[in-house]
């Protein structure tokens, strides 16, 4: 399983989980094998970006699940057709979050993102 994270820095799994997925500035992909995990950080080549450009970035990354603190609903629509799961409201590190991952603890709740980045 395939699972992107975005991250304000390039830490590996100590990477911060990004407050807006959109213009995090990296991503973190994490390839889950069971309860062993590896975490590859690359830059967000899409900070700017159209509706619907980093839905279909991630999926063509190979993605199955995107972890997001914060997320609007016209991406979420994208995330959906293209057939990624999606879990919102994470925070702390990659670390952190993979671990409430495997142990079922990561619950999708919704997080009203601070700063916008688009005309709502």
């Amino acid at each position: 399983m395939k699972i992107a994270i975005p991250v304000l820095e390039d830490k590996g799994e100590n990477s911060i989980i990004s407050e807006h997925f959109g213009h995090s500035p990296f991503f973190a992909f994490v390839n889950l094998n069971g309860k062993s995990f590896t975490v590859e950080v690359e830059k967000n080549p899409l900070e700017n970006h159209g509706p619907g450009d980093i839905p279909e970035y991630l999926k063509n990354k190979g993605v199955d699940l995107l972890i997001v603190r914060g997320i609007g609903q016209r991406a979420l629509v994208f995330f959906d057709q293209f057939g990624i799961k999606v879990i919102r409201g994470a925070n702390g590190t990659v670390n952190e979050i993979i671990n409430k991952y495997l142990e079922n603890k990561l619950k999708d709740t919704e997080y009203e993102v601070k700063e916008k980045f688009h005309e709502h």
